[in-house]
């Protein structure tokens, strides 16, 4: 293998093709090409070719010239038959010389490695990311690079193989991006250093981990959260006081803070905390809840002060002087992000005018029908301006409603005194600066949502994803949440078209602060802010700040896993280690008196090994404690040894009698001994045992200790053993027992694991029972281990609910059917699966399909660290089911409430008409000439009214369908009449709720008769019907909803559109829990 300099151009033989290369496709405008703009400083640029031959005969791992970057060596790392995998080539850019590399020491790298036909450049495949290198972290690429398969032919639009003569070239396009914050990239899960601590995720509660976070440091809104009156209230069912906790915690305390608390005072369970929740949904159900909450204190009226505006809504004829208005209130602004490339094209957007003209105008009293223009103006805006971007919306075309991706711009700040009314007050600026973005990334099934804010005027912006807390530049904030697509890795090649994608993280929620009320919204807390109650009753409860988690020989014994125990990694079983929760300040002495008291162990028969993170991603002890830090603090000592945040692991070595004298443990300085632990692996019972740590000489061979393990498991001293290293999980090395441990490179916190050497005739016996007879298959076995958590994906069905197992990675979808059916006692044919995404369901598995387990729960691809399955139990064969489709559907008779969920299954071919005429066999109608209506419904609004031609397999899997028998006043609705949709909400149109339907608007009734049939219709008792305040929502602008006072006016003069709707605002009542669809639950906070 030789090295290509590209800039050498002495090398004759490689001249041409480096030429070629370099001419046709300059290195560094192919990296532009590749590697998208990250908004950083590009501190060097380096690229290098290697030149690889005889393919076929390369060893597994290997690596090519080394190159200099940024001062540093670096060198592609190589797997030409993949890396642990069998289909594709795995590359990677490795940094040289970790072991040598600075305390601390990191490096902010993007690049990109080609692959490409050393005789013909413009065939190549490409692959780019980046990467904040350390010396734990130091190389990083691409496990699946490439199809292996793909590489020796011809493959799809290329005239020539990428390998030819078993020859290709690989190059590397390094750029060193400078890091002004010092943590791009970062992995911490909190940033002290900057005193902002995160959020824990419940399961799925980003939406308000993101919000709570843009709350607190809106520190106008945090004082009057204070100022409510709590000091009696029991936290776990008063919002307010869990509140006010929440803020306390996120302004006193070192690591993430609990959420639970606070959700149980919403009245939420463990469900609903899995439930994924649209932000802006929750933000105005909170602000509604708490406003009530605030009346009668201090804090009255704060909420309208800071986040309320004015906006007019009006009808203004063109030829006669004749203007309808009203002004109301307002706590945010939803902007269309469809069609509007920037925030001030969507202000343009929303107050532009509509025309109301031809049969379309408009009914004004004393001047009959006439032309106008129908708009919303804005008369003032808030100090504090929530704008969300709605980027979910109906396709009409996809017949599903669908997250909007497209690319949209907003400024750091903005002017917003052209969006105003001609008699609005201008006597203050409205100058508006950006303070937070709350980003979400995923679909319409399920996202994940973080926050972006800046929480002082003149400092950094950070950004809070749930527990973890960084600094990001401007370019983090603006360009990476635009949306938009991908840029184009390959513009000349068919071989990565997956690049041209949309970016699915985008920005949802903006929030601006006038520039004149910064001061006073962002004014520091004071200690006299802050209840004296909620001060003490942390004091009581002791501020928890620092987490030690503590392997003991008891739990290793038991650990069947890599290390010592598993600590953090769900991809297997978590080890049940012993906790231990103190705070920093807390002298080492003080904690190893409470742990002697605690296991009842003597103090000085203690001694605690502090576990690192290896270069190999193994955690190993390393070093023990010294008896001189027993005075010293947690905090002190957690800086001298382990750069781990908020935690530290260890080892607790017990000493069962004293050494040389008065010594409890061996001396480390100028010692020749070495702590190994030691694991004993039986095929019988195809388990591993941890038997604890042994002392061995650096010079001693690996022979010498056979009598001291055969000790730790009571064997007879000559039995013969075999003795393996645990290097990594996938690295286990038979060790020679000729060679010393310190030929073998053992070091403190290696682990050694033995068998006894097996005969011929026990190696078949195991064969045949299908058991592993030996150490490294064992360990094969348990690096293709995974914990899958089960949920059911229907709430009502009678199930086990949700459960655990431990699997195989490589099982079919039969092996996992199996097992999951022995498990629910039911027939693994009747069981079907379905992917999650974001903690709810996605893509249903098809029985037939070739995937793994592995690749079923998408480890490869996965951005969460546990892995789920949903599963149904189904009626009918899941073989039968697959040449079928199978609808859930809501039957409502001729009323408005559910009366039962009707199971249909129907051939893919079928029509919807079909699934009609399957409904109409189930049910009962009124009348033999009654038909029936089939519509979905999306967040409790009529999306769509299905004709009946509509093939059922465009009808998506996740959709609310109801079924309802049309009335027969709509049977006989005249031309003249409207039918339009009728929907409930409680305050706010978007706080919807309840089943929509149609409804007849006919022309010339009074409201009065409207409302008479309004209450039959829905089936209610006079008194109930009188809670309901009756508005007209229209679809085809921003306005708010015009409520209906005067029982004379003619409705079918005030509606027109089709597309407009009546809205029913009233309470929620039903706690109605969805049986169709996704299944999710009324969003509530209890009072």
């Amino acid at each position: 293998m030789d090295q290509i300099p590209v800039n050498d151009k002495h090398m004759a033989d490689m001249e041409d093709t480096t030429t070629l290369f370099a001419t046709n496709y300059h290195l560094e405008s192919l990296a532009n090409k590749i590697m998208p703009e990250l908004g950083c400083e590009i501190e060097d640029f380096k690229y290098n070719t290697w030149h690889v031959t005889n393919w076929r005969n390369l060893e597994e791992r290997i690596t090519g010239p080394i190159f200099e970057v940024g001062g540093w060596e670096w060198q592609i790392l190589l797997f030409p038959f993949g890396n642990n995998i069998q289909d594709s080539v795995s590359i990677y850019l490795d940094f040289v010389d970790p072991k040598n590399a600075p305390d601390d020491w990191h490096l902010c790298v993007q690049f990109a490695l080609v692959l490409w036909n050393p005789k013909d450049p413009t065939h190549y495949v490409a692959h780019h990311s980046h990467h904040r290198f350390t010396a734990e972290d130091s190389d990083w690429g691409f496990t699946r690079f490439y199809d292996l398969n793909k590489l020796f032919t011809s493959y799809e639009n290329r005239t020539c193989a990428l390998i030819e003569n078993d020859s290709t070239n690989v190059t590397a396009l390094v750029r060193v991006l400078k890091d002004p914050t010092g943590v791009l990239w970062h992995s911490h899960d909190s940033n002290m250093e900057e005193g902002y601590v995160g959020l824990k995720n419940q399961g799925a509660t980003s939406y308000m981990n993101s919000l709570l976070q843009s709350l607190y440091f809106t520190t106008y809104f945090r004082k009057a959260i204070y100022q409510i009156n709590t000091e009696e209230d029991n936290p776990n069912k008063s919002v307010p006081l869990a509140l006010q906790r929440v803020f306390y915690n996120l302004q006193t305390s070192n690591i993430p803070i609990e959420t639970m608390e606070l959700t149980r005072s919403f009245g939420w369970n463990s469900f609903d905390s899995f439930t994924h929740h649209d932000v802006q949904e929750f933000n105005r159900m909170l602000q509604n809840y708490l406003e009530g909450k605030m009346k009668g204190t201090k804090a009255e009226g704060a909420l309208t002060r800071l986040f309320s505006g004015k906006m007019k809504n009006y009808v203004k004829c063109v030829n006669v002087d004749y203007e309808s208005s009203y002004v109301e209130d307002y706590y945010d602004v939803q902007l269309n992000v469809k069609g509007c490339k920037t925030l001030r094209d969507s202000f343009k957007n929303y107050i532009q005018k509509e025309t109301l003209e031809g049969g379309n105008r408009y009914q004004t009293e004393g001047y009959g029908l006439q032309d106008a223009e129908k708009g919303v103006i804005f008369e003032s805006f808030p100090p504090v301006l929530h704008l969300q971007l709605k980027r979910f919306e109906y396709d009409t075309q996809k017949n599903a409603m669908t997250k909007i991706n497209d690319r949209y711009e907003f400024p750091m700040e903005i002017d917003l005194e052209e969006f105003l009314s001609e008699n609005a007050d201008r006597s203050k600026p409205h100058k508006y600066l950006l303070y937070g973005v709350i980003v979400h990334s995923g679909d319409l099934y399920g996202g994940h949502y973080y926050a972006l804010l800046k929480p002082e005027r003149d400092g950094k912006w950070f950004k809070f994803d749930d527990g973890r807390v960084t600094p990001v530049m401007n370019s983090e904030v603006l360009e990476d949440s635009y949306g938009g697509e991908f840029p184009d890795v390959n513009p000349n090649s068919t071989i990565d078209p997956t690049d041209k994608r949309s970016r699915s993280t985008n920005a949802y929620m903006l929030i601006y602060i006038r520039e004149s009320n910064v001061k006073e919204i962002l004014s520091p807390m004071i200690p006299e802010d802050i209840p004296d109650h909620i001060r003490r009753r942390s004091e009581e409860e002791g501020p928890f700040d620092f987490i030690i988690k503590i392997v003991t020989a008891g739990k290793f014994k038991n650990h069947q896993g890599f290390d010592l125990a598993n600590f953090e990694d769900l991809q297997y079983p978590i080890s049940d280690v012993y906790t231990y929760k103190t705070t920093k300040g807390r002298t080492y002495g003080a904690f190893k008196k409470d742990i002697s008291r605690a296991f009842k162990i003597p103090l000085e028969q203690i001694r605690f090994w502090v576990l690192v993170n290896r270069r190999n991603r193994t955690i190993r002890p390393d070093t023990p404690i010294p008896e001189s830090y027993f005075n010293l603090s947690i905090e002190e000592i957690h800086a001298k040894i382990t750069c781990q945040q908020n935690k530290m692991k260890l080892y607790m070595e017990v000493a069962d009698r004293p050494i040389y004298g008065k010594r409890w443990f061996p001396p480390v300085e100028g010692n020749y001994h070495i702590i190994v632990f030691i694991k004993y692996f039986d095929p019988d019972k195809q388990a591993l045992e941890g038997l604890g740590h042994l002392y061995v000489q650096k010079f001693s061979k690996v022979s010498d200790y056979i009598r001291a393990l055969c000790e730790k498991k009571g064997f007879s001293p000559h039995t013969p053993l075999k003795i393996y290293e645990e290097v990594t999980p996938d690295t286990i090395v038979e060790m020679k027992l000729k060679s010393t441990f310190q030929q073998s490179s053992i070091q403190d916190g290696d682990i050694i694991c033995f068998q006894k050497v097996l005969t011929e005739k026990q190696i078949k016996e195991h064969i045949m029972a299908g058991r592993n007879w030996d150490v490294p298959q064992f360990y094969e076995k348990l690096t293709s281990r995974i914990v899958v958590s089960f949920k059911p994906k229907w709430k009502y069905q009678d199930s086990k609910h949700e459960f655990d197992l431990i699997l195989n990675k490589k099982w079919t979808y039969d092996q996992l059917a199996g097992i999951v059916s022995i498990y629910l006692n039911t027939d693994p044919l009747k069981l079907r699966f379905t992917t999650a995404l974001f903690g709810t369901p996605k893509d249903v598995i098809e029985h037939a399909t070739t995937q793994t387990l592995s690749e079923m729960v998408q480890i490869a691809n996965s951005t969460s660290s546990s892995h789920i399955l949903f599963y149904e139990t189904l009626d009918i064969s899941i073989v039968e089911l697959e040449t079928k489709k199978f609808f859930k559907v809501a039957w409502l008779g001729n009323t408005t409430s559910e009366k039962e969920v009707i199971d249909v299954c129907l051939q893919k071919n079928a029509i919807v008409s079909d699934l009609v005429k399957k409904l109409l066999k189930k049910v009962i109608l009124l009348s033999q000439n009654s038909k029936i209506r089939l519509f979905e419904v999306v967040k409790h609004k009529i999306q769509k009214d299905y004709t009946g031609t509509e093939p059922i397999e465009k009808i998506k899997e996740f959709v609310t369908l109801y079924a309802e028998e049309i009335p027969e006043e709509e049977n006989f609705a005249n031309k003249n009449d409207r039918i339009i949709q009728v929907y409930h909400f409680t305050n706010d149109p978007m706080r919807v709720h309840g089943i929509p339907f149609k409804f007849v608007i006919k022309n010339g009734e009074t409201l009065a008769d409207t409302k008479e049939r309004l209450q039959y219709r829905l089936r209610m008792s006079e008194n109930e019907f009188s809670k309901i305040k009756i508005a007209i929502v229209a679809e085809t602008s921003r306005a708010k909803p015009e409520y209906l006072k005067n029982d004379d006016i003619i409705l079918s003069e005030k509606i027109f559109s089709d597309e407009d709707c009546l809205g029913l605002d009233h309470i929620d009542k039903t706690s109605y829990v969805e049986r169709v669809g996704d299944a999710k639950k009324t969003f509530f906070i209890r009072d």
